[in-house]
This record gives C-alpha cells, sequence and structure tokens, in this order.
C-alpha cells in the first residue's frame, strides 16, 4: 500500500509541529539555564570567600591565643615599646637607608 500524498504530509506537518515544541521549550527554559549558571558562579564566589574568610578567622585566633599567654605579651613589649627589664640595655638599629635618589 502506498502513502498518498495527504499521510506525507500529516507526518511532515507532526515533525514539523514535534520541532516547533522543542525549539519553543529550549528558547522558554533559556533564561531559567541562564539564572542557574549566574547562580552557581555566584556559588563559587561565596565559597571562595568564605574559604578567605576562614583562613582569616584561623589567623585571628591563634593570635588570640598567643596573646593570652604572659611570654608572648612580654616579647611583643620588649620588642615594640622597647620595654626592658631592670639591668638590661636596650639596642636600637636604625632601618638601613634606601637608595631612593638614584644619579
Amino acid at each position: 500500500m502506498k502513502d498518498n500524498i495527504w499521510d506525507k504530509l500529516t507526518r511532515v506537518v507532526l515533525v514539523l509541529l514535534l520541532a516547533a515544541a522543542v525549539l519553543g521549550m529550549a528558547l522558554w527554559y533559556r533564561p531559567v539555564v541562564a539564572a542557574n549558571e549566574r547562580m552557581r558562579q555566584d556559588k563559587l564566589e561565596l565559597d571562595a570567600k568564605i574559604q578567605k574568610e576562614t583562613e582569616v578567622a584561623k589567623k585571628l585566633d591563634s593570635q588570640l591565643r598567643a596573646l593570652k599567654d604572659p611570654k608572648t605579651i612580654e616579647r611583643l613589649a620588649r620588642e615594640r615599646l622597647s620595654y626592658a627589664k631592670p639591668g638590661e640595655n636596650v639596642v636600637h638599629f636604625d632601618p638601613a637607608p634606601t637608595n631612593s635618589a638614584v644619579r
């Protein structure tokens, strides 16, 4: 049995309708996919910021724990404030001059 022209046209129309439906769905969901990609990028940036801030928090926590130690406080006072124990002499060294004026 041969297919007549109407059967062929019906198949072509159905294929075209199916293609149009697929294309319509792709165009309909394109903004959703773009928003999803934007949110994924934002999440990666936020994860990087969280990791950086976690490292900063660890450093600050270790500094805080160090400041609870009396020996650390004494060392910092000696270095930064030039404190000395009775009978000790404090010697200061000036930093080397920089050669900013090149001739």
